[in-house]
């Protein structure tokens, strides 16, 4: 914990608690955010970085916001690929910026959700990298390990998130760039189906790929940042109407039935990284199949390897050539691969009929499905990238780059570390419109990574709910989402406290008291254990899951409130449980 008690990896659950409680005001959390963004300046994560000036703007618009808006007082960072009014968007060229008089479509529904835009992140130059060092505002050193690279494009979106400079950041997506940083750096990031999320605003990479993208701590951060973003906008030609179903988990997982390839410096750490992270996979709930992966590497090969680096040319050609020897070298380099010369119309057309014929393929095998892979195969040291530029960047995208040419979305989650502070992770990806699948499978896979007390080992085990989960409430569906069936009406010993958390929905929330107390009334449920991980690493803070105990002196799992939420919580003891509440 850090002054004032903010912790190092903010959360909306952790902010908007505090903020309710009265214990802690916006206005504290981003002097905070500004101190530490001074103090991570030789870190290179920001272009523009956060200021109380150009931030007491949206401070005071709180003032005359509802406080019950899911975003209220949430500070977040935006790649300078994305628009925010009255702030240049350099896209990592101050010879290129613009100053622009609208929100990005994005950032104005998160604005409108009460979240604080803090500043202006850097990135590789105009989106074009994996590494996070092609920039001229600097490279972006790796939160955990300032000697290795950070991942890009989005690389101080990521790094901002991952320091405690914002709660979550906008970055964008086109070959990996959501993924790759999020797994350097211990991150969720999360990529929507294309055009789910408006990219009007978005300085383009690739128009017909590009995604927005968020990073953030947890699965439900990210959900909440999605539920805000989502949404045909008419302005915009790539934005669709994506619905976001209820997560559930998908048929089958598929993993790649050949070995895969390791590279960098720490190519076996991360082969034995992924060897831990499939051990755990294969203790989910999820039937798993073992497939080619031929399919999904010659759709990546066509993204550089191919014709559509042109379209990244069509993008910014006009610039680079008007401006000779402005643009970063390396980057330089890439986009012209792309000029005119490089690739006829008719090799244009080839690569689309591929690419058709592969995504005819990957829409029929991925039917109800989820892929899991890694989301890096290893990682370098900024040094060792200076030295090979071109190849490490290439090499950083092999388990990503097939992504939005195939219509897919995807979600990076971490899954341990492959050496001490250097994180390894997974992504899963699934078809468009399927991120229920991967929402649900990737909570399964986080869930798993919990310990269970060894006397709940068995077959199934008992959960005591006392709210939403209770049948006839919102949540019951999700207890039988996971295999749950209600077993009986109970009540708590005579020892525990009732309160009503001020979140949105109002939840309850249950504390065993050292002395005193109520009787509460409680629902038993019977869960599998193998499915119990998922269900509990989906519970928001400041509840969890802990053991309660019954009227007869029993203790089974159950939901419990953490003790410091208690403050700024209506006690509603005396009704006797939730059902009750007048």
């Amino acid at each position: 914990m850090s002054r004032l008690n903010i912790p190092r990896e903010l959360t909306i659950d952790w902010l908007r608690v505090h903020y309710a409680s009265g214990n802690l005001t916006p206005e504290q959390v981003i002097e905070e955010v500004i101190r530490r963004a001074r103090e991570d300046e030789g870190m290179n994560i920001w272009i523009a970085p956060p200021e109380r000036a150009t931030i007491q703007p949206y401070l005071e618009r709180l003032g005359t916001m509802d406080r019950s808006l899911p975003l209220w007082g949430v500070p977040f960072a935006i790649k300078d690929n994305i628009d925010l009014a009255g702030m240049p968007t350099t896209a990592g060229c101050s010879e290129f910026a613009y100053l622009p008089e609208r929100h990005a479509a994005v950032v104005e529904r998160l604005i409108a959700a009460g979240a604080i835009p803090v500043g202006k992140t850097n990135l590789d130059q105009f989106a074009t990298g994996l590494v996070g060092t092609r920039s001229p505002y600097g490279e972006t050193h790796n939160a955990l390990q300032g000697d290795w690279i950070s991942g890009g494009s989005s690389s101080g979106s990521a790094v901002a998130v991952a320091r405690g400079h914002a709660a979550f950041a906008l970055g964008t997506d086109t070959a990996g760039s959501g993924r790759v940083p999020a797994a350097l750096n211990r991150l969720v990031g999360y990529k929507p189906s294309l055009g789910a999320w408006p990219t009007k605003g978005i300085v383009p990479a690739c128009a017909s790929l590009d995604c927005v993208t968020v990073f953030a701590h947890t699965l439900q951060d990210a959900k909440a940042v999605d539920q805000q973003a989502r949404g045909f906008d008419q302005t915009d030609p790539w934005s669709k109407s994506v619905p976001r179903w209820q997560a559930k988990l998908p048929d089958k997982l598929f993993l790649p039935s050949k070995p895969l390839d390791f590279y960098g410096p720490l190519a076996e750490a991360y082969r034995k990284a992924w060897d831990d992270a499939v051990e755990k996979i294969r203790t989910l709930p999820i039937a798993i199949e073992y497939i080619d992966y031929e399919l999904f590497a010659q759709a990546a090969a066509i993204l550089y390897e191919g014709p559509w680096v042109a379209e990244r040319w069509a993008s910014i050609g006009g610039f680079v050539e008007s401006r000779p020897g402005i643009t970063f070298p390396v980057t330089e380099q890439v986009l012209r691969s792309g000029a005119p010369g490089a690739h006829d119309a008719a090799s244009v057309f080839k690569a689309m009929h591929q690419l058709q014929e592969l995504r005819m393929r990957s829409n029929e095998l991925l039917q109800g499905a989820v892929l899991v892979m890694p989301t890096c195969g290893g990682t370098w040291t900024r040094s060792q990238v200076a030295a090979e530029p071109i190849a490490a960047n290439s090499a950083m995208g092999r388990y990503t780059n097939h992504c939005n040419l195939l219509d897919l979305c995807a979600v990076a989650v971490p899954a341990g570390d492959a050496a001490p502070e250097m994180p390894f992770g997974i992504t899963l990806f699934a078809l468009s419109a399927n991120e229920h699948l991967i929402e649900a499978a990737a909570a399964s896979f986080l869930g798993a990574q919990l310990s269970l007390p060894a006397a709940e080992m068995a077959e199934n085990m008992s959960v005591a709910v006392c709210g939403l989960h209770m049948r006839g409430y919102p949540l019951e569906k999700q207890l039988l989402s996971f295999g749950s069936r209600f077993v009986r009406e109970a009540h708590t010993a005579a020892k525990y406290q009732l309160v009503k958390l001020p979140t949105v929905p109002a939840k309850p929330g249950l504390l065993k008291k050292s002395d005193g107390g109520h009787a509460i009334e409680v629902e038993v449920w019977e869960m599998p254990v193998t499915s119990f991980g998922a269900f509990a690493s989906l519970i928001p803070a400041p509840l969890g899951i802990g053991k309660v105990e019954l009227a007869d002196g029993t203790e089974v799992s159950g939901f419990i409130c953490e003790g410091y939420a208690e403050a700024g919580a209506e006690d509603i003891s005396a009704f006797g449980g939730w059902r009750h509440l007048k």
